[in-house]
């Protein structure tokens, strides 16, 4: 039976894990503490993908863990990858207790790691904190139970519902803190994805540029972090070959369903991978077939920065998880264009939005909407 110091031990090892909120694609982000006799006497984290786990990094710290207990965010693995197990350490330890917050629900773990602490004679707790500990990792959950990533989308547009001028031109409709807060949403994502439109008429890198927002990375990882995946749905191969996303720095993908071998080729020169993917009923990218893909290549999180027509196809196939949608205190009038394409006639059509937060960022406002209930297996909060 869990305690007030126990929730306590479990908060601080939730804290732990949040630092890695940046570096530990594609594995979860975890933390963990070790108390004796109620006093905090080491703790830890995963840092970066291929180092130290965050049970390992805590006991290394310590002497001699034995009688210990044991505070984990996340289900001890139980085989080996490029670490070895960590049930197997925490056995050799000679810990007594370990509180798990939730279960990991990777095939080679799913329960192994807790059979092999009680198999050991530990007493293991589980079910701590839980909701917090998936919500911190929703896209390594999403990825390994529902075979996508977590999908969060991002839109800026003017009091009138607009996203840019008619004539394509959008930069800056939000100010410099919003803008920032765009850069913390990116550095947390495996993965941007935008329409060739967007590229063609912003020319943006769709990098992380970490001078522009005060980063825990500065703190606690020295700094140093992957650029995420920049992935252009291109279903005709339109990229110009001279874009800004080129030189940004980081991997570029070109998903598409074109076999025009010379703009295939022009792209490949430029630096870009092209993978070609089943067309949907319209002959364009299956965004389905997309996020599968994307996953395969261990994407956990994926950030969507687009216009309204890729933005409004990813709503109709109920594909956004999470939505911030930055409104700026202007007007762009009547001909500007609108935040989502989506081919609604009646008001029975229309589509429900649930508004989890609201806040002020600068002289901007915020809002965190959910398109859709996110399956209950994934999330419960």
């Amino acid at each position: 039976m869990t305690s007030l110091s126990d929730r306590q031990a479990m908060a601080r090892a939730l804290q732990l894990a949040d630092r890695g909120r940046y570096s530990t694609s594609p594995n979860p982000r975890v933390g963990c503490v070790v108390t004796r006799s109620g006093q905090l006497v080491a703790e830890g984290w995963h840092q970066r993908a291929g180092e130290g786990h965050a049970e390992v990094n805590a006991l290394a710290q310590l002497d001699d863990a034995t009688g210990c207990t044991v505070y984990v965010t996340l289900e001890p693995c139980s085989h080996f990858g490029r670490t070895p197990p960590c049930a197997q350490a925490l056995i050799n330890a000679g810990v007594t207790r370990v509180v798990i917050a939730t279960g990991d629900p990777n095939p080679l773990v799913a329960g192994r790691g807790v059979a092999m602490l009680r198999e050991a004679n530990i007493d293991v707790e589980c079910g701590l904190l839980e909701e917090e500990s998936r919500a911190l990792n929703r896209g390594f959950i999403r990825r390994i139970a529902g075979g996508r990533p977590w999908v969060t989308a991002k839109s800026a547009m003017s009091l009138d519902g607009r996203t840019a001028m008619a004539n394509g031109q959008s930069q800056w409709i939000t100010g410099p803190e919003a803008r920032a807060d765009v850069q913390r949403l990116r550095a947390q994502s495996c993965a941007i994805v935008s329409g060739v439109d967007t590229v063609i008429d912003d020319d943006a890198a769709f990098t992380v540029r970490p001078d522009s927002f005060r980063s825990p990375l500065a703190d606690y990882q020295g700094g140093i972090w992957r650029q995420p995946l920049r992935v252009i749905v291109d279903s005709q191969l339109r990229t110009p070959p001279g874009a800004k996303l080129f030189s940004g720095g980081g991997d570029v993908l070109i998903a598409t369903v074109s076999d025009h071998g010379a703009k295939a080729a022009a792209l490949q020169a430029a630096g870009a991978e092209i993978q070609r993917l089943p067309a949907d009923d319209r002959g364009r990218v299956c965004l389905e077939s997309l996020l599968q893909h994307l996953a395969e290549r261990a994407c956990n999180e994926l950030m969507l920065e687009a216009g309204a027509t890729l933005t409004g196809a990813f709503l109709q196939a109920g594909l956004i998880d999470d939505w911030f949608v930055y409104v700026a205190p202007c007007m762009l009038g009547s001909e500007a264009r609108g935040l989502a394409a989506l081919p609604l006639q009646n008001m029975a059509d229309k589509q429900r939005i649930e508004i989890i937060d609201g806040r002020a960022i600068g002289g901007d406002w915020r809002w965190h909407c959910r398109p859709k209930v996110v399956d209950a297996e994934v999330e419960q909060n």
